[in-house]
């Protein structure tokens, strides 16, 4: 078990954990790891990324006279999409990932996302997070409503968060811990200031301020909407980084939850995903965000060995884009999206959904993807099946659920 003196050091000034991503990473470790065996790790694109260029129904149609420049080409072709099953394709930039989808370990729900119809990404990032869409007035997270029911000890370091702040998805009354991202993660100099540790001593003490810190960082950091596009984007963000350096983050995520079972639960946020002009399609804006996020998952599965298959990796974003492309060669926000699943319980290898296609009359407010499938249809099955909560359980981490999707079997077990 690490040292408590220098546990006691690693204290950030929101009054959450900090611990280094890099070589150096601690953990605080316990043997109480039968009850965090089933691992969960959240993956969050801001921006609302397109999920219609993520996989792509190249077999509608209408699919090519939406985006007629911004569209994945065939399966076979230049830039072309990647094939999964004869009708939806995997965007070519996402390649890293087609093992996981042949060993059927990588899942699909398209046309999925939230019923509250609102294109505000600060709204729609917030019902994400808090697990009640269209309910401004929810206090916590659902990944933090999710600890405080399952079973074995309380731990500050049971549920992780990599990433500038403590994020909404994981305010609340239950511990958490903050990592900084990339090479800030191993930073030290901000560890010997005094009020680092008098922050700690106040939450050892009881006091419990992870809520009320997240949200003074959040208005404090919160960028207004203007009208320009760049500063909408980088809004849009809600200050996560760009996917570029995801692959060493995932590469030392893994490291750090194999080093300590106490590990459960993990939350990283990925920004850049605002695609309002220049989108490309096989290549471009869209293609280079997407490489490292893909890159960054194999690296994930592959870093956690054998502990992948006791995991579930779950991808989404705020809400889709609309299909068809604007003036300037992206898209604008829309509504239904598609989410990812990943792991060794997945009934992998296919794109489930209640998918209506692309004609005028299936399209939602004739512009958008319709949201077949809640987000919470899709937590709910991973927070039952593979995390074992019961229908109690279930009802206290997503209040007012939705009624069960018919045919969303994507997990084995």
């Amino acid at each position: 078990m690490m040292d408590r003196r220098h546990l006691l050091k690693l204290m950030a000034l929101t009054g959450s954990l900090v611990i280094p991503v890099g070589r150096q990473a601690w953990a605080a470790v316990g043997d109480d790891s039968a009850a965090t065996r089933r691992k969960l790790v959240v993956v969050m694109l801001r921006g609302a990324v397109d999920g219609l260029n993520v996989v792509a129904p190249y077999g509608d149609a209408n699919y090519a006279r939406l985006r007629p420049t911004i569209g994945l080409a065939r399966p076979g072709q230049d830039g072309g999409a990647l094939d999964l099953d004869g009708y939806f394709g995997l965007h070519p930039a996402l390649a890293s990932l087609q093992p996981l989808w042949e060993q059927k370990k990588l899942a699909f729900i398209h046309a999925s996302g939230s019923p509250d119809a609102t294109r505000s990404h600060f709204d729609a990032q917030d019902y994400l997070e808090s697990g009640t869409p269209g309910r401004k007035s929810t206090q916590d997270g659902w990944l933090n409503r999710l600890l405080t029911v399952l079973p074995g000890a309380a731990s500050p370091t049971r549920a992780i968060s990599i990433g500038p702040l403590m994020p909404r998805i994981l305010a609340g009354r239950a511990p958490a811990t903050n990592l900084a991202a990339g090479a800030a993660g191993t930073k030290q100099s901000i560890l010997d200031r005094p009020q680092i540790g008098s922050a700690f001593d106040q939450m050892y003490q009881g006091s419990d301020k992870f809520a009320s810190a997240y949200q003074d960082g959040r208005d404090a950091h919160k960028e207004v909407m203007t009208a320009s596009m760049q500063d909408e984007m980088q809004a849009a963000n809600g200050g996560a980084p760009l996917p570029n350096g995801f692959p060493n983050d995932a590469a030392h995520l893994a490291k750090l939850m194999r080093n300590d079972p106490k590990i459960q639960i993990a939350f990283v946020a990925l920004g850049g995903w605002d695609t309002h002009a220049y989108q490309g399609n096989g290549k471009g804006q869209l293609a280079n965000r997407l490489m490292p996020l893909g890159q960054g998952l194999a690296t994930l599965a592959q870093g956690l060995g054998p502990m992948f298959d006791d995991t579930t990796i779950v991808v989404m974003s705020e809400f889709g884009r609309t299909a068809r492309q604007n003036g300037n060669g992206g898209t604008d926000h829309g509504h239904g999206n598609v989410m990812w699943v990943l792991g060794g319980g997945v009934a992998g290898g296919k794109v489930y959904g209640d998918w209506q296609g692309l004609g005028e009359a299936q399209l939602h407010e004739g512009r958008d993807l319709p949201v077949t499938t809640d987000f919470r249809s899709v937590l709910a099955q991973v927070s039952e099946r593979h995390l074992r909560l019961s229908d109690q359980q279930l009802a206290q981490v997503f209040p007012a659920m939705p009624a069960a999707s018919p045919g969303l079997n994507f997990l084995r077990s």
